[in-house]
């Protein structure tokens, strides 16, 4: 809040005036306007963290950026050669039964 002696408080990204001219309805407006923009932008952020939409996007950016690193790739290929081995393995020995 507020203090006496006319000092600001901030919360988050938005000062909170100590007091308002009452005499400047432009400032007013101004002020409105800003703390509508304010409130727009954060309503705004808190749609896309909480829109499934939003994850998914997020989630998919997130694993290509995991593919694209040159380890990942080279554990992704180890992983996919041994599925192949354990399967041609397995193909293999009910055969010669």
């Amino acid at each position: 809040m507020a203090e006496s002696d006319g000092a600001v408080e901030v919360r988050g990204t938005v000062a909170v005036p100590a007091s308002v001219n009452g005499s400047d309805p432009e400032a007013i407006v101004a002020q409105i306007e800003r703390t509508r923009e304010n409130l727009a932008q954060t309503i705004d952020t808190l749609a896309d963290r909480v829109s499934p939409a939003g994850n998914v996007r997020r989630l998919r950016e997130r694993a290509m950026e995991q593919v694209s690193r040159p380890e990942v790739r080279l554990a992704a290929a180890a992983v996919g050669l041994a599925v192949v081995g354990i399967v041609v393995l397995r193909f293999w020995g009910k055969r010669k039964r």
